[in-house]
């Protein structure tokens, strides 16, 4: 059985995943967290659950989905997995930092490459990876099939979608990518999103004002 533990960090009020099973295995997705008591919440979590960060996962390197990504790397010493074409917003988040205001260094690590079409693996859980491109061009989704989610990153919220007036945003592709591969999934499916609280892909095809 899969576990997943969400926690709401930095002032974009990014949600950071740990997906763990019953063999204490986890990923850790989009680190997001900023100040050092955010840091501690996560790390004392991890370890109090006595978690083995296998990977860390990124739907996208938008900055306030990465803030923490070094601090995860370098004390996980895990590699980073990411889509080849999010890379330039990785590089670009010293860039991005200084346009809301703070310092933040490029990031120094190691990262792998996925795409749609490829499975990770958590003990005998598989994921599939979807690429969801729209809000940005590497964004990629993460589906479980038998535990029935999904974590769409920005791509899909509850009652919204991802903002596209970002670089290399684009809103056309982004509707294509929810309903070509998120809205086809059992709508009993929960999506855990970037931001805001979880929904179902059922309450979304019916209420989501920007699928209609």
């Amino acid at each position: 059985m899969l576990h997943v533990k969400s926690f709401a960090f930095n002032p974009f009020s990014e949600n950071t995943y740990i997906i763990y099973n019953d063999e204490k295995e986890a990923f850790l997705i989009d680190p997001g967290n900023m100040p050092e008591a955010e840091t501690e919440t996560l790390h004392n979590f991890i370890k109090t659950n006595e978690l083995k960060i296998k990977n860390i996962l990124l739907t996208h390197a938008h900055i306030d989905h990465i803030i923490g990504l070094q601090w995860a790397y370098d004390t996980f010493d895990v590699p980073v997995l990411i889509h080849s074409d999010e890379v330039e917003i990785l590089e670009r988040a010293t860039f991005t930092a200084k346009n809301y205001g703070f310092f933040f260094p490029a990031f120094n690590g190691k990262t792998e490459y996925i795409k749609e079409g490829e499975q990770l693996k958590l003990g005998s859980d598989v994921f599939e990876i979807y690429d969801v491109p729209g809000h940005s061009p590497g964004s990629v989704a993460f589906y479980n099939q038998n535990n029935a989610f999904v974590i769409s990153g920005d791509a899909l919220f509850q009652m919204s979608i991802g903002r596209t007036d970002l670089h290399k945003g684009d809103y056309n592709q982004l509707i294509s990518s929810i309903k070509d591969k998120l809205l086809i999934l059992p709508e009993n499916t929960k999506v855990y999103s970037g931001h805001g609280e979880p929904t179902t892909i059922g309450f979304e095809k019916e209420h989501n004002p920007f699928l209609k």
